[in-house]
């Protein structure tokens, strides 16, 4: 990160290109918009570009408080999706006798253009401006130097005619731009490809990515892309094959496909009897969190292997596994917090597509609904190297007929109660083992929770209903 000293040299510099200065602290576009075009380093300076809020433009410091809220609302923008692809940014407060600053510093991207809302905003000398069609070439010309990821490869046994032109032109381009961008764009059919990583036009021909998401018969030039359901009955893949179903041809209309049988087909709500007169709908597997978990699995998943992406269903849990282990900085002592994108214009499409939201942030609501559904935290197998594995448990409330004696203690607990209270209103004598047999479920199932006292000790835990549980007893 830059220094002290060095940020006032640059504040006296307002000549320099790499400097958006301003005072606004809730202008959201104009921050993005300056973010953007320092990724894009049209000068072709390779150096990083900085936005530093609390300044005039001649450089003088306007006496800005710098709150936690703003450097968040800064920080967020980096991960928000408007910023396509994702920035390399970082954020500091700095503090003046006159005032304080907040600098972002923002690398230069290796995958340009970037784009925030659709339009690819560039340095022009001291200003930012939305690019022309010529500059945008130039960028994707820098794009093409420094491909690195497989799904940006030409794919040269392929040509125009292999792409679902129309399905690009109706599903995808009004999503991925505003309406006056699509309007004013009179450009070829391939050079808009191009411009989004779809075309190469150097060797005329798709890219793996255009294949992937248009292509006409994908399977024709990779053979492992399509994503496999299976339910078994019982544990394993032994059991017998109860229901399967191929997701074939492109990403975009194959991930249509599969949102929609995760929402009508896993996610399902299904009855569940808690006493001989009452039942309650639960879902054996939520719907966000197992979406997530197989969009990740096509996103990330290794394009060169003949493996397809597994979607496997047993009588207990949900395995999903994709070809391709952990990739680039992701490694298994820092998952889920650090991540990479194996397939970086892929994930950009499926951004625009709506199937992945903030980035680096999914994971984190997956084990959030995961647990409040019942399910228990999702298992993550790390050690398999050339593919990743993860396993989503069947939720206990759909998996569990809870017996009279639960029900009562749910009951009891409308109020807090300790752990000798409820085995005393059970009558129960063996505190451990019935401790285990009446009230261990029920936390297992996100009906009852405990507090946690300010030492760890039994005797001091105070049981009370969650907000299901509640919802359980006063149906």
């Amino acid at each position: 990160m830059i220094s002290k000293e060095e940020i006032e040299k640059l504040l006296l510099d307002i000549e320099n290109s790499r400097v958006e200065r301003t005072i606004s602290t809730t202008n959201t576009d104009k921050f993005g918009e300056a973010i953007c075009a320092f990724c894009n380093d049209f000068p072709d300076g390779q150096q990083a570009g900085y936005l530093i809020i609390g300044a005039y433009d001649n450089g003088t410091r306007c006496g800005l408080g710098v709150t936690d809220e703003l450097q968040k609302n800064i920080a967020g923008i980096r991960s928000d999706g408007n910023i396509q692809p994702q920035p390399a940014m970082a954020i500091e407060k700095f503090s003046f006798s006159d005032g304080e600053l907040l600098v972002a510093e923002v690398q230069p991207s290796h995958f340009p253009p970037v784009r925030y809302k659709g339009k690819i905003w560039i340095r022009v000398g001291a200003r930012k401006a939305v690019a022309n069609e010529a500059e945008e070439k130039i960028l994707y010309e820098k794009r093409v130097a420094n491909i690195k990821t497989f799904d940006a490869m030409p794919c040269p046994d392929a040509s125009i005619d292999d792409l679902d032109i129309k399905l690009f032109k109706t599903e995808y381009l009004p999503k991925a731009f505003p309406e006056d961008v699509l309007s004013a764009d009179k450009r070829e059919i391939k050079h808009q490809l191009q411009a989004l990583g779809f075309f190469d036009l150097r060797y005329d021909c798709p890219t793996y990515a255009g294949i992937i998401l248009f292509g006409n018969n994908p399977l024709k030039f990779l053979s492992g892309c399509y994503t496999q359901y299976v339910r078994f009955s019982g544990e394993t893949r032994g059991g017998e094959i109860l229901n399967e179903h191929k997701f074939d041809g492109n990403l975009v209309r194959a991930l249509g496909k599969m949102d929609t049988f995760v929402e009508l087909s896993i996610a399902k709500e299904k009855p569940v009897p808690v006493s001989p007169l009452r039942e309650v709908k639960v879902m054996s597997y939520p719907y966000f969190a197992t979406r997530e978990l197989l969009m990740n699995a096509v996103m990330h998943r290794d394009y060169e292997s003949n493996s397809p992406t597994r979607f496997y269903e047993f009588d207990t849990y949900i395995e999903i596994q994709n070809a391709g282990g952990l990739y680039g900085k992701a490694r298994p002592e820092n998952f889920p917090d650090v991540n990479d994108y194996r397939n970086p214009v892929i994930a950009e499409a499926m951004k625009v597509l709506g199937y992945v939201n903030r980035y680096n942030r999914g994971i984190v609501r997956v084990q959030e609904e995961l647990k409040e559904n019942g399910n228990g935290k999702a298992k993550f197998d790390l050690n398999l190297v050339t593919a990743f594995n993860v396993v989503e448990p069947i939720s206990v409330r759909a998996n569990t007929k809870f017996n009279n004696k639960q029900l009562e203690t749910l009951e009891y607990c409308k109020i807090a109660r300790s752990r000798e209270e409820i085995l005393a209103f059970l009558g129960l004598s063996n505190q451990t083992k019935n401790y285990a047999k009446y009230v261990q479920p029920l936390l297992d199932a996100q009906l009852l929770e405990y507090t946690k006292p300010e030492k760890a000790n039994i005797k001091g835990q105070q049981y009370v209903l969650t907000t299901f549980g509640r919802e359980l007893v006063e149906k």
